[in-house]
């Protein structure tokens, strides 16, 4: 078997280019404002590509959505988005997914009409709402019931409730996260680029060369290795950045050095796996997601933005989905993990019939942890029409694996 360099960028793919652009109500001014967002893009795809590095998809993150779209019906709002997506599809031209965030939701109003958005724009209408928290450390639970409101609408009106993928609810989130759907933009941070990576590949590989030994010596091996092999991809695309000129008025902010594994690369299950870890839920995973969230925050010379932590998108990793179908770990076991790790409770598929008040509190409890550990935690639930826990799910999309569906106790 050819053994792959870990320089090689054949083990490192950028997932990610985001571009954080402003919209204003004037319509007019959209297709100028998303072609240059584009262009920034594109400009950045063309020189990773040149580098050697596959780019999978594209993105633009604008200003919350109240700022620029006619909110007063959902069938205002809606036209205002079919005028976006009519813009996008004519700058997609060069075969690379271009996806959009519509930016956060910020009154019940907005929140209210996000299902309908989802199902009538899909992947065009991804959106966020964050939650705050007051000086005692306690959630706007008003806010939060409205999310769930919303969550379950949506798992209502759209198939298999798949538009949950488009929603999450944000605690502690800054801007400039360059996944979908936490990320959003404030217009004061300016026009700015941020890029994410996918190492799970990388970090797998780099496991492997290690030799036998002892468990604290091989966990230390495994982070110098781990730290050694991300680090250069970093520089090299930190310096491919550098060499790429941007318009006026852009500028690169940063990397989100978060792993952000997907459905279609090593599963983080099988980097547990070669940490020690016999299975996602084992005795021995919250050390092992403790290093690991380690490795990403200790990356240098760079501006890490972002989660930049551990991420755990439960069907978004055909791993992960397998070890929910033989009942390896519970979503408190994911909760617990998310104390040394940073992203929360992500796709996980719960009961379809599980009530607001359970959601709720569950969402209380991982906002709680967010900002009493200062991380940022998102929670992206999909309550699953008529599936119970233990059911199976059977998701058509493309960016999803099918897992049991989890209780929420």
């Amino acid at each position: 078997m050819t053994t792959v360099s870990l320089q090689s960028p054949e083990l490192c793919r950028v997932r990610a280019i985001t571009a954080f652009a402003t919209l204003s109500p004037d319509a007019q001014t959209w297709p100028s404002v998303l072609a240059e967002a584009k262009r920034q893009c594109d400009r950045l795809a063309a020189a990773f590509q040149q580098g050697g590095y596959t780019v999978q998809s594209v993105r633009i993150v604008a200003n919350p959505f109240g700022e620029y779209l006619d909110t007063s019906s959902l069938e205002a709002a809606s036209q205002g988005l079919a005028t976006i997506r009519d813009i996008l599809m004519q700058l997609n031209q060069n075969g690379l997914r271009i996806r959009f965030a519509i930016g956060e939701a910020r009154t019940a109003q907005e929140i209210a009409l996000l299902p309908g958005l989802i199902r009538d724009h899909g992947d065009l209408s991804n959106a966020c709402v964050n939650v705050e928290a007051n000086a005692d450390g306690l959630l706007d639970n008003a806010q939060i019931l409205r999310c769930v409101e919303a969550m379950q609408e949506i798992a209502r009106i759209t198939p298999r409730g798949e538009g949950n993928f488009n929603f999450t609810v944000n605690f502690n989130c800054a801007p400039l996260i360059p996944y979908f759907p936490a990320g959003y933009h404030r217009s004061e941070r300016g026009n700015c680029l941020v890029v994410g990576l996918e190492t799970p590949d990388l970090l797998a590989a780099a496991l492997r060369t290690l030799p036998q030994a002892e468990h604290a010596e091989r966990m230390a091996q495994a982070l110098d290795v781990m730290r050694e092999a991300l680090q250069h991809h970093v520089d090299a695309v930190q310096r491919i950045v550098r060499a790429t000129p941007l318009d006026a008025g852009w500028t690169y902010a940063g990397m989100d050095t978060s792993a952000a594994p997907s459905k279609n690369c090593t599963s983080m299950v099988e980097v547990y796996r070669l940490l020690g870890v016999p299975y996602f839920g084992a005795a021995g995973t919250v050390e092992a997601s403790a290093l690991l969230t380690r490795l990403f925050k200790s990356v240098k010379d760079v501006e890490a933005v972002g989660f930049s932590g551990l991420m755990l998108a439960v069907t978004e990793d055909e791993g992960l989905a397998a070890a929910t179908r033989a009942g390896q770990f519970d979503i408190r076991a994911l909760l617990t993990y998310s104390a040394v790790c940073g992203i929360g409770l992500d796709t996980v598929p719960i009961a379809g019939d599980t009530p607001a008040q359970k959601i709720a509190a569950i969402m209380r409890d991982t906002g709680t942890m967010a900002f009493r550990l200062n991380k940022p935690l998102t929670v992206r639930l999909f309550p699953v029409p008529g599936l119970a826990a233990g059911d199976l799910t059977r998701f058509e999309s493309d960016d999803l694996c099918n897992c049991a569906v989890l209780a929420v106790p």
